[in-house]
């Protein structure tokens, strides 16, 4: 009985303590978003959108109808100023197909199924170069937008090889040694395919794919040279290669690695969007919100890359 008559009272001191809270949640606001890159001899490419509602719809459709046509795109390195021109992927000038697939994304072979518009330049004097600053402007709907970007030098690896993992031997990472320029800020991104061909004769990666948190800054390892390795994030969701050697490149692997650098403010913009993409419906994360280097209200990011290649073929 005296159990009972404290479990009672302990339920009726907490429901008595407990407050009834509302909590307002601010309503959506369309907003301009703009994903522009320019890299070291390649023009500048620039995709232009507006941002959804968290409840509109997903699908592929609803995706591509959020581009913005018709807006003025202006680009200037300090010395020269251009238009650029706005393609669309169903509709490219002969022979530049494989560069438009490059820079969106895109497998050549879906170009044309998928229409997607962005922004670019034919001129090659205007087409990234390491040491210039870049700045981008975006006329929209009574609007403007800014930001600029730099190219920075490249870095280049010291060394790129393969090994077989632990007890595996035709399993293995990509592995590779940095020396980290001493003295001074610098961000990377890892991007890779595989070039060996399949049964179709084809390279059996179309475009370079980003790795599970592709972005570092030296913040913790300026100046020092080291060892580290990287997944094949090409396998993950291939259903035929068995769970035990997801993440691995096989023996005869012939892999191109895409070392680029980037400035401070790409690397946090990026840094930010993929801690966002892998914490996505975790409850308990921390929300993120991801920074942009636009003026007046746009959303997304102008990126500078200075890539350096290498071939890695694995082998021991």
């Amino acid at each position: 009985m005296t159990k009972a008559i404290i479990f009672i009272l302990t339920i009726v001191f907490i429901w008595g303590c407990t407050k009834e809270i509302d909590i307002e949640i601010p309503g959506y606001k369309e907003q301009i978003v703009i994903d522009g890159s320019i890299e070291t001899g390649m023009p500048p490419i620039v995709l232009i959108s507006k941002s959804k509602d968290i409840f509109s719809p997903t699908n592929l459709d609803a995706f591509l109808n959020g581009f913005v046509s018709g807006a003025t795109v202006i680009i200037s390195n300090g010395f020269i100023s251009d238009t650029l021109d706005e393609i669309c992927s169903d509709n490219l000038p002969p022979g530049t197909e494989e560069i438009a697939a490059n820079l969106l994304g895109i497998p050549v072979s879906e170009l044309a199924t998928n229409k997607l518009c962005a922004y670019t330049s034919f001129n090659s004097d205007i087409w990234g170069e390491v040491g210039k600053t870049y700045q981008l402007t975006v006329q929209f709907d009574g609007k403007e937008y800014q930001a600029t970007t730099e190219i920075k030098p490249t870095t280049a690896l010291d060394d790129l090889y393969w090994k077989p993992e632990d007890n595996l031997t035709n399993y293995g990472f990509s592995w590779a040694k940095l020396s980290d320029p001493a003295g001074q800020y610098d961000a990377y991104r890892w991007q890779v395919k595989r070039i060996n061909t399949g049964l179709d004769g084809q390279p059996i990666d179309p475009i370079f794919t980003p790795t599970f948190n592709p972005v570092f800054d030296d913040d913790f390892f300026d100046g020092l040279t080291f060892d580290f390795f990287y997944e094949n994030p090409m396998v993950w969701n291939d259903p035929n290669v068995p769970d035990e050697y997801k993440g691995f490149y096989a023996l005869g692997d012939t892999v191109v690695v895409k070392l680029s650098k980037m400035d401070r403010t790409t690397f946090e913009f990026l840094e930010k969007k993929y801690n966002q993409i892998y914490s996505a419906g975790n409850p308990f994360s921390t929300p993120i919100n991801i920074p942009t280097n636009f003026s007046n209200g746009a959303l997304g990011i102008w990126a500078g890359y200075s890539p350096w290649y290498d071939t890695l073929i694995c082998q021991p």
